[in-house]
């Protein structure tokens, strides 16, 4: 089994088909959409494919160490993920090729006029442990 990262993306990937802005959806259309979401996860937890999902905040800061003292904290002026990941999903499959799959499938997600979005998902593999290097 391998984990994947499945990003739902605000933008930065190519426009969905259906590219009308959730802010513009109905609370209807919002309510089909959660749904799909959450039965494409029970789906997948009764295959044991699912791991976790999460929908994130349009909210957030920038964090690093300063050394001593309180860290900085900044909202900008850099390409923030706040802006660019909407949510996220990991799935532990038995291939890329079923990662792909499961993608395709929750890019079908309906959206305005309860329409697929056909929203373009990221598939990014976790990274597995380094090599042994024996000598």
């Amino acid at each position: 089994m391998a984990k994947y990262l499945l990003l739902k993306h605000y933008r930065g990937a190519p426009a969905p088909v259906n590219d009308v802005p959730m802010a513009r959806w109905t609370q209807e259309e919002i309510t089909a959409h959660v749904r799909y979401m959450q039965d494409f996860a029970a789906k997948l937890e009764g295959t044991g494919e699912f791991v976790d999902g999460q929908a994130l905040s349009p909210e957030g800061t920038w964090v690093r160490s300063d050394g001593e003292g309180r860290p900085p904290v900044t909202d900008g002026p850099f390409a923030e993920t706040k802006d660019l990941i909407a949510g996220w999903m990991v799935i532990d499959v038995e291939s890329y090729e079923r990662a792909v799959e499961l993608a395709g499938e929750l890019s079908a997600a309906p959206g305005a006029g309860g329409e697929p979005i056909h929203e373009w998902l990221e598939v990014r593999p976790f990274l597995s442990e380094a090599p042994t290097v024996t000598e």
